[in-house]
Parts: structure tokens; sequence; C-alpha cells
């Protein structure tokens, strides 16, 4: 009856949230920016609901990146303390990032940013190295070609990075519905976030009376 080890849970892992800001989004096209946006709504909503360990981290964000989504600031505000800024295109080569990531005592470390080829790689295969478990958000990854993105998710996967979607990374945290103190926030966040699945949560609700 154990769940295994392998799986996430709320109190396992921290989330890191790299470079979604406007001047990469622009040149993103592995991805649509309306799919993007909204599977950075739902994992940033999930690592809010279940208090997990979140580190948003941003590149040159005055001089040149710009903000991150608003679909973040909605649950982490930008001047709140997750924020880090960096020069670094690796995150983990920044040593306030680098402390704070490591700070939060977690072996299992989930990624998710643009772009995936240089954003992700580069903490991704840093944080193998170091022997952490990795785990990549594919769908809330996006690079400047579908090549450019497959190409590094590929190259993650045989190194020993586990590939998970947004809508996989909420439903096993909340894992089973009967627990109750999270049942509401989840399904309220599918339901504004979670496109036909969301739409799905509305009907049962409404048609079951729940």
């Amino acid at each position: 009856m154990k769940p295994s080890p392998d799986l996430l849970s709320p109190e396992n892992h921290a989330l890191v949230l790299i470079d979604f800001e406007g001047q990469m989004a622009f040149a993103t096209k592995s991805i649509s920016i309306n799919e993007l946006r909204t599977n950075v709504a739902i994992i940033s909503g999930a690592s809010k609901i279940f208090n997990v360990p979140t580190i948003v981290t941003t590149v040159m964000e005055e001089l040149f990146a710009g903000p991150v989504f608003p679909e973040i600031e909605t649950f982490y505000p930008q001047a709140s303390s997750n924020y880090i800024d960096r020069t670094s295109m690796n995150t983990w080569e920044d040593e306030p990032a680098y402390r704070a990531i490591t700070a939060t005592g977690k072996k299992k470390i989930v990624l998710a940013g643009l772009w995936t080829s240089v954003c992700i790689v580069g903490p991704a295969l840093s944080a193998l190295s170091e022997g952490y478990d990795v785990f990549v958000i594919a769908d809330a990854c996006g690079d400047v070609s579908e090549e450019a993105h497959e190409r590094a998710m590929q190259r993650m996967i045989h190194a020993g990075v586990k590939p998970i979607t947004s809508v996989q990374y909420i439903l096993e945290l909340q894992r089973d519905w009967a627990r109750t103190e999270t049942y509401v926030p989840v399904t309220d966040l599918m339901k504004k976030y979670g496109a036909g699945y969301g739409i799905g949560i509305q009907y049962a609700h409404k048609m079951v009376k729940h």
C-alpha cells in the first residue's frame, strides 16, 4: 500500500521556475504562448496550493528580459522573497540561486522554464551531477523551435532526468480526492486553467450537485 518513492509529493521536492519572461517568450516557437501560459499557471497554482518550496529566477530582468509572466505573479508576487535575478544562463552556477535551491533540503528538484535547451538543460544536468533526482515539466518549457526543445528533452532524459507534464504534476500532488483540504483549490484551479479537463470538472460538479 506504500506509494513509490519515485512519485512527487508536496513534501519531497522543490519547484524552480526559470526565465518565464517576455524576452524569452517572444522567440518561443515549440509551444503556443497561450498553452505555455496556461501550463505555467497550473504548476504555479499547484505549488502554492500544496506549499511546495518554490524559487522563481529571472535573467537580467531590469536590463534585458523583462518581468515574469502574470500567471506566476498571481501566485508569487514579484516583491516576495521567492525571486532571484541572475546574469548566468545556468541557474545552478548562480550562487544566490544555488543556495536558495539547495537550502530547501529537498533531494527532488522540478524544473520548468525558457528556453529548454539552455536555461533548463544547464541546471538539470548540474543538479543530476550532484545527486539530485531531477524532473522537468516538458509542457511548461519552450524553445526557439520544436527541434531545439525535443533535442534538449532527449539529452536530459538520456542523462537521467524524468519528464512530466503540468496536469500530471498537480494530480500527482493531489493523488487522492479524499484529501479534502486541497480538493476545492485544485478543482477550482483546473476549472480556470485546465481546458477540456477543467470543463469536465465543472460539468461533473454541476450535474451531480457535488
